[in-house]
Order: structure tokens, then C-alpha cells, then sequence
């Protein structure tokens, strides 16, 4: 698994991305329980994930409603099948608001344009 941390902050939050190839919903559970395995990650107040396998989408919000859509959408736009992006959170004590959206799309680029390409 490919982690980038510190990806951003905003008003205390801060934001890491990670990812990995996948095939299987197993293989997702395998990738998030390797990354909880770091108890800062397992501490984040959010692990949003997707992934779009052979069969269908999959997506978890974590408790970051709409943020699995986010990641989702823009894995459709890349063609990236077969592979699950974490976008993690710690909430830092002040709501974002619709800036929460960006955030998770600023933190999948940052994913697609260092490890993807």
C-alpha cells in the first residue's frame, strides 16, 4: 500500500491519501485492516475509501458522508478499476463544510498525479 501523509490541513484537519491494487472486496478489507494496522490510522476520525472492481463499485464513507461518491467519481473519470483509494481524515475541531469535498478531491489528485501515472 502506498501511503502519502500530510497530504493537506485545514482548520486543524489533516488529510492522507493511500491506495493499492485490489480485485477482490477481500482484498479491500485486507488493504484497510494493513493500514489500520498503524495506529494513527486506526485513530483517524474517517477512512473514506472506493475502489471499482470487475463487478461493481464499492464505496464506504466512514462517517464523511458523500466523500466515497467523491473518490468513486473520480475513479470512474481516470478508468482506474481494480485498485482502492483511502482518503483518511483527523478531525481537527472545527467543521469544513462543502470545503470537506475539495479536500477529498485535492487528496485523490494528489494520489493519481504521484503514484498512478
Amino acid at each position: 500500500m502506498e501511503i502519502f501523509e500530510n497530504v493537506l490541513t485545514d482548520r486543524g484537519s489533516k488529510y492522507a491519501i493511500s491506495g493499492v491494487a485490489v480485485t477482490t472486496r477481500d482484498d479491500i478489507q485486507a488493504a484497510l485492516k494493513h493500514l489500520c494496522r498503524n495506529k494513527k490510522f486506526a485513530r483517524a476520525t474517517h477512512n473514506t475509501w472506493a475502489a471499482i472492481l470487475d463487478d461493481a463499485p464499492i464505496k464506504n464513507d466512514d462517517g464523511e458522508a458523500g466523500a466515497g461518491m467523491v473518490i468513486l467519481r473520480m475513479l470512474e473519470r481516470e478508468g482506474l478499476t481494480n485498485h482502492v483509494i483511502v482518503v483518511t481524515r483527523w478531525y481537527g475541531g472545527k467543521h469544513l463544510g462543502g470545503d470537506r469535498f475539495r479536500h477529498v478531491q485535492d487528496c485523490v489528485r494528489h494520489y493519481l498525479d504521484h503514484k498512478h501515472r
